[in-house]
């Protein structure tokens, strides 16, 4: 049963998620930084301004700069949100920029002793000057408020709304704010992008795996000049892969050997058995002939130089009988079991044929058969002439020993059709006889099988004829068989034709 894919545990969606979890922290750790620290931050840089501004106004007036004063202060003040008040010794406004300055505060000789700046809250005192945060009450906002005395005598007042700096902080986080939401969508491609350039390779390399598990290896890594582990990695899985798929090959042509060598010595050994088996069981009978002569000489049975001249005769052809027999089952056992090799060369069909009817025309004067021989003057084949010869002969002979009269007439015929589609010769031996049993048909081309088990020895041949046939047209591919016709059977086999 297959597990159940879980997209979490996949590399992809983690170093994704871990590296959008990394961004979304830094971002969300700049807006806690800005919240708590900014405004703090801003507030001090602030309060740094105005100190910058009390020792530059000090300076003017105790070093007797040229230049003009009000500029300066109106610069300052633009610059830095200020609102800036100078008093003479005799309380005279010497500079303001914001008129309603003075009057927030009430009467100034309230703030003139100590640098006394009526309700507020010290931030910083020293004795040039007091740094403090007060509220307006006419407009109801609050402030930072330096006030000071110059080493002239001048009362020097400095003020900056609070308000600023929290809309400054505000501004910022919405900034921050909008930032992130860039950011985390920005960054949420490239992570995206960067988690695939990273872990494609790695799923690249883990399908290879697999299809190295399941011994294929047509598959390779594509690599790179880069110098990096997944570069070197993938190098690594494709050299380990032609590697094993040299020895797998290595390893499936043994195999293939050893078992070429297991099925030859399992032929041989069947082989052995057959050939055993047939020569016990078919050399039954001679032998027990030639110990039944042998005996009958040795014990006189017969005194007459006739009847021993005779059991002699006998035991010599029984002799000869199973000499041919043992013969032919090695033969035979060769040719089943792929053990000859046929030398195959171009002749003509027909010329074997005829020389095969007058090889047997003895048999043909004493049984008065008529041949009839149905062909071409010329059909040259592709074989070895030796086997094919014994085809045609096993054919014949057996034509021979079967063929019986119809309409007063013994016939023999034998013809050759050819298929220049198929590039194919069809050679039929056809007799006029008896039909053979169509349960028979299948089974005559074993070894020693006789459709009538009646037949005595007599008839002759060892009973491996149509075996050999069968084994030798095996060997070459081509098809053979036997057709009930009228009046007659008819035997056949194919053979390949030169153009």
């Amino acid at each position: 049963m297959s597990k159940k894919f879980n997209p979490f545990k996949s590399v992809r969606v983690k170093l994704f998620l871990t590296l959008s979890l990394i961004i979304i922290g830094i971002i969300m750790f700049l807006i806690l930084v800005n919240n708590i620290v900014f405004g703090r931050f801003y507030f001090y840089s602030k309060r740094d301004a105005l100190k910058s501004v009390y020792a530059t106004v000090n300076d003017y007036y105790n070093n007797g700069e040229e230049g003009d004063l009000t500029t300066l202060l109106e610069q300052m003040a633009i610059k830095n949100n200020f609102d800036i008040l100078i008093r003479d010794d005799q309380n005279v406004n010497i500079y303001t920029s914001n008129k309603d300055f003075f009057s927030a505060y009430g009467q100034m000789n309230e703030m003139t002793s100590r640098f006394n700046t009526g309700a507020g809250e010290i931030i910083e005192e020293n004795n040039q000057f007091v740094i403090s945060r007060i509220k307006d009450t006419k407009n109801g906002l609050t402030y930072i408020l330096l006030a000071s005395t110059l080493d002239n005598g001048y009362l020097l007042y400095i003020r900056i709304p609070i308000n600023s700096i929290q809309e400054s902080v505000k501004i910022s986080n919405n900034f921050l704010y909008l930032m992130a939401g860039f950011a985390i969508l920005i960054s949420g491609v490239i992570v995206s992008y960067v988690s695939r350039k990273f872990t494609d390779p790695i799923l690249e390399l883990n399908s290879i795996a697999k299809k190295m598990a399941n011994l294929d290896f047509s598959h390779k890594y594509k690599t790179t000049e880069a110098d990096d582990e997944i570069n070197n990695l993938g190098k690594s899985i494709n050299s380990m892969s032609e590697k094993l798929e040299k020895t797998i090959k290595q390893l499936r042509a043994t195999n293939i050997e050893l078992e070429k060598d297991i099925e030859e010595k399992s032929k041989l050994d069947e082989m052995r058995k057959s050939f055993i088996s047939d020569v016990s069981h078919e050399l039954k009978t001679p032998i027990a002939l030639i110990q039944g002569y042998s005996e009958g000489l040795l014990e006189n049975v017969n005194t007459d130089e006739e009847s021993r001249k005779f059991y002699a005769e006998v035991i010599l052809d029984e002799t000869n009988k199973m000499d041919k027999l043992v013969k032919e089952l090695l033969e035979l056992m060769k040719l089943e079991y792929g053990k000859r090799e046929f030398n195959n060369t171009e002749f003509n069909i027909v010329e074997l044929e005829k020389e095969v009817i007058r090889k047997s025309q003895m048999m043909i004067d004493e049984k008065n058969i008529e041949i009839k021989l149905e062909t071409p003057d010329e059909i040259n084949v592709i074989a070895d002439d030796f086997y094919i010869e014994q085809v045609i002969t096993n054919y014949f002979t057996n034509a021979i020993k079967h063929v019986e009269e119809r309409n007063g007439k013994k016939i023999i015929k034998i013809e050759n059709d050819v298929d220049i589609e198929k590039n194919k010769v069809r050679i039929k031996v056809y007799n006029t006889g008896e039909h053979i049993p169509e349960e028979h048909l299948n089974r005559i081309w074993n070894r020693f099988y006789k459709v009538d088990a009646s037949r005595s020895r007599k008839d002759g041949g060892t009973g491996i004829g149509l075996a050999f046939v069968k084994a030798i047209m095996s060997n070459y591919g081509n098809s053979y068989g036997v057709i009930n016709k009228d009046d007659g059977v008819e035997f056949y086999f194919e053979l390949e034709i030169k153009i």
